[in-house]
């Protein structure tokens, strides 16, 4: 199953940066949030929060140099001569001038079958909006204006900014809850003065089973507020390109979601998708995108 594959790789790669942290903490000989009286909150706090915002926006400064490198995003030269890469242009362009936007964000293009788009980048004035072949070849101009809308109002609502911000305060609660929590069960305080190897040991195994625990929560989190500015995203592409088009589009994404590319599933742009696989029972809580259906409900129940 490859959702239980992602959670494997999910926790593999969290050891991976326990283990990271641990090394990098004992060859600079920094512990200095645990100290002989106990835990020294205020330091472990400086440090959670150090390590998890700065992670978060790393990621974020590294998201279109990793979206292209990981897709294959080939930029559109502004000054392309080629008809279809110009009318793109022309429509992103005048989609971001109508959002307000001054800075026109970079276009590209990705080989796929999957009908899809995203958008990245770490500010609004550096964003990319990117589509997949297969969302051309299979969408009327007007659908393809709506899902060109929704990822221009992702860049005008900052939602990339927002979701690193979430992820930032999420990495930071994790760690620094983890650790005081390890700290308790471990008995590393009771143990200072024998300076017991043990004791570090069982507050890193405490602390590494603890992260694992507060991550998947974290997820549910942050995919909750991911399916909530889906729905902002769809609802600012409707006012961008029109109501009746946004549907059609969300339609004609629904009609073709059995296409799947697995090269489109990055962590670095697959959140920012225009449409992803439903996750059935339970793991819809992990679940970064709405249903289609409902996202359709929604704009057909909403006003003109």
């Amino acid at each position: 199953m490859a959702f239980a594959k992602r959670i494997v790789l999910f926790l593999l790669l969290n050891f991976l940066v326990v283990l990271m942290i641990s090394v990098i903490l004992n060859l600079l000989n920094v512990r200095s949030f645990i100290t002989a009286k106990g835990l020294d909150v205020r330091t472990l706090l400086i440090f959670c929060f150090v390590w998890g915002m700065g992670g978060a926006f790393i990621s974020l400064a590294l998201s279109r140099v990793m979206a292209k490198w990981t897709m294959g995003v080939q930029l559109i030269d502004p000054n392309t001569k080629n008809p279809e890469e110009a009318h793109l242009l022309s429509t992103v362009y005048a989609l971001a001038r109508k959002a307000n936007i001054s800075v026109m964000p970079q276009v590209g293009l990705f080989r796929s079958n999957e009908p899809n788009a995203f958008a990245t980048g770490p500010t609004q004035n550096r964003s990319l909006v990117a589509v997949s072949t297969g969302l051309l070849n299979r969408m009327t101009p007007d659908e393809v204006k709506a899902v060109l809308g929704h990822e221009i109002s992702h860049v005008a609502n900052g939602d990339m900014v927002t979701m690193t911000l979430l992820q930032g305060v999420v990495n930071a609660f994790v760690m620094f809850l983890s650790r005081i929590l390890a700290f308790a069960l471990s008995g590393l305080g009771k143990n200072r003065e024998e300076n017991s190897n043990s004791g570090f040991g069982s507050f890193m195994l405490f602390t590494f089973l603890f992260e694992i625990v507060f991550m998947l929560l974290g997820s549910m989190l942050i995919a909750a507020y991911s399916r909530f500015r889906e729905f902002r995203a769809d609802a600012g592409g409707a006012h961008l390109a029109g109501k009746d088009n946004m549907i059609h589009a969300l339609q004609a994404l629904q009609a073709a979601q059995k296409i799947h590319d697995p090269r489109t599933e990055q962590p670095a742009v697959a959140a920012f998708k225009i449409a992803r696989p439903h996750k059935p029972g339970f793991l819809w809580l992990f679940a970064t995108h709405p249903p289609l259906e409902t996202r359709i409900a929604r704009l057909q129940s909403t006003s003109k």
